[in-house]
């Protein structure tokens, strides 16, 4: 695959940064129609988009028991119940570390200052379902909410002809979740955004999911909140010529095989090493069960990009702000803070993106399309509000009411201005 090489000013590389647009023309209409019908007709609505998208009778009810989510974690392989676990107690812990706490401090006029720091009531995580089978996204959406101390957590995921992921529920049940309903789609959304008889309304929205899922979500902004746009997942490798060009083509495929719009880049100053690079992505390619995706994948949107050094590379790499940035270099830690804009960083040669996908502890819901300029990854702090604390004594309202006055009449508000001069006159 020697076209994967292109030089930095390659139309490719702009088709690769706008492969995720969502199209509002095309797909606003449909998805307008499924969130009005579900705030006006509720549950009705819900039985008769299942039917139609999901072919799943919600007549015989919309909830998934919790001894069955106990039942299809007990029934998985001895050996995955484990991995889950591991996964589970290194992503508590991780997010453990990022909590906040309300704080105060007392300045020397006696006025009190500080935040106050509150979980969300209630969360829905979105959960896809069909050909997606992501016990780790259900672990990495329910439990940074448990541990932020959110008090209720209700996944949706959908039915296909009444048949649930029993490994999605699983992971479900290992990570807590308190409601789980057989729901999906923009219909799923709308339910979790606007509430019905049976589908409690959520504070927050989370979770990936396709197109009209994603502009769903867009739309019911501000009803209630949600962590991110999610588009097709994207990798780039910065490597050195000491890099392994096996391991390398490997962390392409690992995105590849994703989906047709997934984005997989390398970017070095070695040519030697594009060109091996390049063979072993063939190699390693026909291997691969999932291939007709990820060479569509690669045709499409991957790329093998030469510059002159490795300053050269961390700039273009900002440009782009990936998804996973791999930082493959010999000295990897040198470079740490020339990269200003990536979702998650992997440093060195045994740190693939797939670690952070399942096992490190840091979340693996990242920002994509090069939102990382702006957005961070899931966490705790995606699940609490924060309070302003304010506490002013008399002394302390007497050495700033003149002030106050003096900005409140000068925005027109004299009301403003009354309820300071009634107490310090």
């Amino acid at each position: 695959m020697k076209d994967l090489i292109v030089d930095k000013n390659s139309p490719k590389i702009n088709k690769i940064l706008d492969r995720g647009g969502i199209f509002d023309k095309e797909y606003l209409p449909v998805v307008m129609d499924i969130l009005d019908k579900v705030k006006t007709e509720k549950d009705k609505a819900l039985i008769e988009l299942t039917l139609k998208f999901d072919k799943t009778d919600l007549t015989k009810g919309f909830e998934v028991e919790k001894q069955y989510l106990k039942t299809c974690f007990d029934n998985l392989p001895e050996s995955l119940q484990k991995s889950l676990e591991l996964a589970k107690g290194n992503i508590m812990e991780y997010h453990r570390n990022m909590l906040e706490k309300t704080w105060m401090y007392e300045r020397e006029d006696g006025c009190i200052l500080g935040a106050k720091v509150t979980p969300l009531e209630r969360v829905g995580v979105y959960v896809p379902g069909g050909k997606a089978t992501y016990p780790s996204t259900v672990l990495m959406n329910i439990l940074p909410a448990k541990v932020a101390g959110v008090s209720e957590v209700i996944m949706v995921t959908p039915a296909t002809e009444n048949r649930l992921n029993e490994v999605v529920l699983a992971a479900a049940y290992l990570a807590g979740v308190d409601r789980v309903f057989k729901i999906g789609g923009a219909q799923a959304v709308a339910a979790l955004a606007y509430g019905t008889e049976t589908i409690p309304k959520v504070d927050k929205i989370v979770g990936p999911g396709n197109i009209y899922v994603a502009l769903a979500k867009k739309i019911v902004f501000g009803t209630v909140d949600i962590d991110m746009i999610a588009g097709p997942s994207e990798i780039l490798v910065i490597a050195d010529r000491f890099a392994n060009p096996e391991y390398v083509a490997a962390d392409m495929l690992s995105q590849a095989e994703h989906d047709e719009l997934a984005s997989s880049i390398v970017i070095t100053d070695d040519m030697k090493l594009a060109e091996k690079v390049a063979i072993e992505v063939k190699k390693q390619l026909n291997e691969l069960p999932k291939k007709n995706i990820a060479e569509k994948s690669l045709k499409d949107f991957g790329a093998i990009i030469v510059v002159n050094d490795l300053d050269e590379a961390c700039k273009l790499a900002n440009e782009i702000a990936p998804e996973h940035l791999e930082l493959y270099v010999s000295t990897p830690f040198e470079y740490l803070n020339k990269i200003k804009n990536a979702g998650a960083i992997f440093l060195g040669e045994y740190t693939p993106e797939a670690v952070g996908d399942y096992v490190a502890g840091p979340n693996h819901t990242l920002p994509t399309n090069g939102t990382a300029r702006f957005f961070s990854p899931l966490g705790t702090y995606d699940f609490v509000k924060r309070s302003s604390i304010i506490s002013f004594n008399k002394n302390a309202l007497l050495k700033v009411g003149e002030n106050i006055v003096e900005i409140a009449k000068a925005e027109g508000l004299d009301a403003h201005a009354n309820s300071v001069i009634k107490r310090i006159k």
